[in-house]
């Protein structure tokens, strides 16, 4: 009987030989070159020629290098407006798509078109209505910051940038968000507005809780995919004016492609990862601990 009940419960090999490819896959294109980074990160190879071990002179490094605080501070900035800005738009926008409204498909469609458009076209006809359109604009009304090309101006220019990025990004949380609000039945409501409670009300105390797991995970997302943020600046502004909008992502590829810097860079790489993971676990629970208290 035991037997019997073991050959029921064995694995077919076909499941296996479904995920091993992939397994193998993942390691050598990705967690592969993930080690010999660390490896090359207590070196001082340049990207070519010999090299020799240095320990962790190059993490010492990072910490006195102005250049990668700098860094450190645009991103951290850029990504937590970006963020918070893409969440409340996109919050905004789908509970509007989701009510019954004319066009709502055609609508939906609309704001879902950004997404799919390449980043490079973007950054690119965005730098024409910030160096052409908007200081036309900002001349005829008077508008003293947009008169001028805003990303040519050192304080200005990650305007700019949260800007497209949140346009861009906005349009895949609509669809999260959407997804979530299709999941609320719609007795909920209906059981809400007997009781007589307002829009407003209704939105706080029902909608908002019951997508807390769809807003949690767009934050996430979110502040992770702006914390890498590197081809809406190349496409804006490569960096400039100066250094004013050079993220880590951007410092890590000038520095160890370009600059001669291949294991300081790996070093600042291997950091930078870290950082970003203890940051979104930290996130995640504690975006989950309020789900539960919602």
């Amino acid at each position: 009987m035991s037997a019997v009940r073991g050959r029921h419960n064995r694995t077919h090999p076909t499941f296996y030989w479904m995920v091993v490819p992939a397994v193998v896959l993942f390691f050598v294109l990705h967690t592969l070159p993930l080690l010999q980074g660390v490896f090359y990160s207590f070196t001082n190879y340049a990207g070519y020629g010999e090299w020799e071990f240095v320990g962790i002179n190059n993490y010492l490094a990072l910490f006195r290098d102005d250049r990668v605080l700098d860094a450190y501070l645009f991103t951290f900035q850029f990504a937590v407006v970006a963020t918070i800005l893409t969440n409340a738009i996109a919050l905004a926008i789908a509970v509007g798509l989701n009510a019954n409204i004319k066009l709502r498909n055609t609508l939906r469609g609309v704001f879902f078109l950004p997404n799919v458009l390449p980043m490079l076209v973007v950054g690119y006809v965005f730098s024409y209505l910030f160096a052409s359109v908007l200081p036309v604009l900002g001349q005829n009304f008077g508008i003293e910051a947009i008169s001028s090309n805003i990303l040519g101006n050192e304080s200005l220019a990650w305007v700019g940038i949260v800007v497209v990025a949140v346009w861009q990004a906005a349009a895949f949380n609509i669809i999260l968000y959407l997804a979530g609000l299709q999941t609320i039945p719609t007795e909920v409501y209906e059981a809400a507005s007997i009781d007589g409670a307002g829009p407003w009300r209704r939105f706080w105390t029902m909608t908002f809780p019951l997508i807390s797991p769809f807003f949690t995970i767009n934050m996430v997302l979110a502040l992770k995919n702006f914390l890498m943020v590197f081809d809406h600046i190349v496409a804006l502004t490569n960096g400039g004016p100066g250094n004013a909008t050079t993220s880590i992502s951007l410092l890590i590829y000038r520095g160890g492609f370009q600059g001669g810097e291949f294991a300081y860079q790996t070093a600042n790489a291997v950091v930078y990862l870290v950082v970003i993971v203890v940051l979104s676990m930290f996130q995640l629970r504690f975006l989950q601990r309020r789900e539960v208290a919602a």
